[in-house]
C-alpha cells in the first residue's frame, strides 16, 4: 500500500535532492581543481639538487667501517642473504603451561 501512495511530488522532491547533491559535488571538484592550479603556479621552482652526502667520498672512515661496507656490498651482489619462502609454519607446543587450563587433552 505504501508504494501506491507515492505521488509525482515525491518523485520531484527525490529528483531535486539527488540533483542538488550532484551539483554540489561537481562544484566541489571544480573548486579543488582551481586550488590545485593556483598552488602549482604559486609554488617556487625547485633549484638544482645539491650533491648528496652519499655521493661524496668518505676519507675519514676507519678500516673497520670500510670493511663492513665492502662485506655488505659483496653479500648483496652475490645474493648471500636469506631467501624467504613466504610460508608461515606454526608449531603447537603440547607442553605449554599457559594453555593447560584450556587444553583438556593433557
Amino acid at each position: 500500500m505504501v508504494l501506491l501512495s507515492i505521488t509525482s511530488d515525491t518523485w520531484l522532491m527525490t529528483g531535486m535532492g539527488i540533483g542538488v547533491v550532484f551539483i554540489i559535488l561537481c562544484l566541489l571538484v571544480l573548486v579543488l581543481q582551481v586550488f590545485s592550479l593556483v598552488a602549482k603556479s604559486a609554488a617556487p621552482k625547485p633549484a638544482a639538487a645539491p650533491e648528496t652526502p652519499a655521493a661524496q667520498p668518505v676519507e675519514n672512515a676507519s678500516e673497520d667501517e670500510k670493511a663492513a661496507v665492502a662485506v655488505a656490498v659483496y653479500l648483496y651482489l652475490n645474493d648471500a642473504h636469506d631467501k624467504e619462502s613466504g610460508i608461515l609454519t606454526i608449531r603447537q607446543n603440547e607442553n605449554a603451561h599457559w594453555g593447560a587450563v584450556l587444553n583438556t587433552r593433557l
